[in-house]
């Protein structure tokens, strides 16, 4: 039977080591899993761009930090095919930002209480045995979502929906060609809800979170 487990990671170092998510956590929790697959939240063109020259650090912030420092060297140290999943268009993206159409004053009050989503959700770091892998966090996580949907609908869509469906999509492509595998979804933390109410109606044995 195919393996499919999640690891939500959070991308900021600071944020990792306040919250007892290090790299080092992150390293032991790939390591007990055993993947002969990674999937993880990195753009194809930055994958490639990564595989023609392994001092290119992608662009626009991306990937983020745990693939250049963690990842990719484990998957060469230990043979582990790695999978970019993640979507986005550069060109576009900025057209669809979820506070856009609203007053300078506006913004501001809605940045504010995007933050405090923020600290809602780093609030239940201590859930659970991994930080921000648990059903605390992702409830959480899917409000502060439900959130954003009532602000700007058409925003959220292309930058959450559509990018989740497509970058889960990827992963199912990853599971059909590769049957009675192992295989890791590494993604922002935000993505594991979508990620493990998609995945766990797939004939598949999902662990999440891994501990």
């Amino acid at each position: 039977m195919t393996v499919v487990g999640i690891l939500g990671t959070i991308h900021n170092p600071e944020l990792r080591e306040k919250y007892n998510c290090s790299l080092a956590l992150y390293e032991s929790l790939i390591t007990e899993f055993k993947p002969d697959i990674i999937c993880g939240e990195v753009h194809p063109l930055s994958w490639q761009k990564y595989i023609e020259d392994s001092n290119n650090k992608g662009y626009w912030g991306e990937p983020a930090s745990e693939y250049w420092e963690l990842i990719f060297p484990l998957c060469e140290e230990n043979q582990i095919e790695f999978v970019p999943i993640d979507w986005f268009e550069l060109d576009v993206w900025n057209n669809f930002d979820p506070f856009g159409g609203y007053s300078k004053e506006r913004r501001e009050e809605l940045q504010q209480i995007d933050d405090g989503w923020f600290f809602k959700q780093m609030s239940t770091h201590a859930a659970g045995d991994i930080p921000f892998n648990s059903v605390e966090f992702d409830e959480m996580t899917r409000l502060k979502y439900e959130w954003l949907n009532e602000i700007n609908p058409t925003a959220h869509n292309i930058r959450w929906v559509v990018r989740n469906q497509i970058m889960i999509q990827r992963v199912k492509n990853t599971m059909d060609s590769n049957p009675n595998k192992r295989i890791l979804c590494i993604v922002g933390a935000d993505h594991n809800y979508l990620f493990q109410e998609t995945l766990i109606k797939e004939p598949i044995l999902l662990l999440y979170p891994l501990r």
